[in-house]
């Protein structure tokens, strides 16, 4: 109950810091509104109000605060407008309307599930090899570090444009730059938990002979599944930014990323929004499931969380 009544008052705070922020951000459109509508606003010319403070425009104005939280584009939309927009964007709309959010986030699910199976497949294989060759370790590892200091934003286009000039377009584009910011979490994770066992339980595996094969599913394996399944929420929700931004260069017409692009090309800051609430939820609800599948296998395994 205490855990509950502090996320609910977390959430109430930013809320409300939220709505209070609307108001700076809006209020220059609202008092221009407010001048074509033949209403007296203080300063009385768009000149003047262009280089005031916001917070100076709001204390001269008081009467257009209300008026922040609802303009048609606002700079910062107000939550109730992001509720709305997502609401009206998922129940509202048939799954299968291009309008639907819900129809956009299987776009963008699809590449992120792709993207997320070759980076956790890629990151294992990778893991297994670090652990195992002492020659992959000082070679393949440094470079996957390297590899994480490119910006994905500047990459992704010459992903897409390479293998578009190959004729490879579609999810899979997507996928592989959803599979580059995946790997790395998967990597760094599984190879901690591969050496998670320590000498002594090594040493027993020792005793009753058993082979590399052996020590690795007996023992190694094991006990790399906590630190696993840490990666793997961390790199189904960086799968899904990989995804996102794997749509920007491409002119997407489908997927968040392609919602994000015509908000932006339209100036609907509230439809900009709800795209990106809605990966937020997505991302949750895909951080969730890992989590159970988590408590399941581990409570099979007899390992408490």
């Amino acid at each position: 109950m205490k855990t509950l009544f502090a996320v609910l008052t977390v959430v109430a705070t930013l809320i409300g810091i939220w709505y209070l922020a609307c108001v700076p951000m809006n209020i220059k459109g609202v008092l221009y509104t407010a001048e074509r509508a033949g209403e007296q606003v203080t300063p009385a010319t768009a000149r003047e109000r262009r280089d005031a403070s916001a917070l100076g425009l709001v204390a001269q104005n008081s009467f257009a605060i209300p008026r922040a939280w609802s303009v048609e584009r606002p700079r910062l939309p107000a939550p109730h407008q992001v509720v709305a927009e997502l609401w009206d964007t998922t129940v509202m709309k048939k799954i299968t309307s291009k309008r639907s959010l819900i129809y956009h986030a299987q776009v963008t699910l699809s590449a992120t599930l792709m993207g997320f199976a070759i980076g956790t497949g890629l990151g294992i294989l990778l893991a297994v090899g670090i652990v195992h060759s002492r020659v992959m370790d000082m070679s393949v590892m440094p470079w996957a570090i390297v590899s994480q200091t490119i910006p994905i934003i500047a990459l992704a286009p010459m992903i897409i444009v390479v293998l578009y000039s190959i004729g490879v377009q579609g999810l899979l584009p997507k996928a592989i730059i959803a599979a580059y910011l995946s790997f790395f979490p998967v990597v760094v994770g599984m190879v901690k938990g591969l050496r998670s066992p320590d000498h002594m339980q090594l040493d027993l595996m020792k005793t009753y002979f058993a082979s590399q094969g052996q020590v690795f599913w007996k023992l190694r394996l094991p006990s790399s599944m906590p630190y696993l399944f840490a990666s793997l929420k961390i790199g189904i929700a960086a799968s899904l930014v990989g995804a996102i931004v794997g749509e920007l260069p491409t002119g997407a017409v489908a997927g968040l990323g392609a919602r994000l692009l015509a908000g932006s090309y339209y100036g609907q800051t509230v439809q900009i929004w709800s795209a990106l609430f809605a990966a937020a939820i997505l991302a949750a609800a895909l951080v969730a499931l890992l989590g159970l599948l988590e408590r399941v296998l581990l409570g099979r395994m007899g390992v408490k969380l």
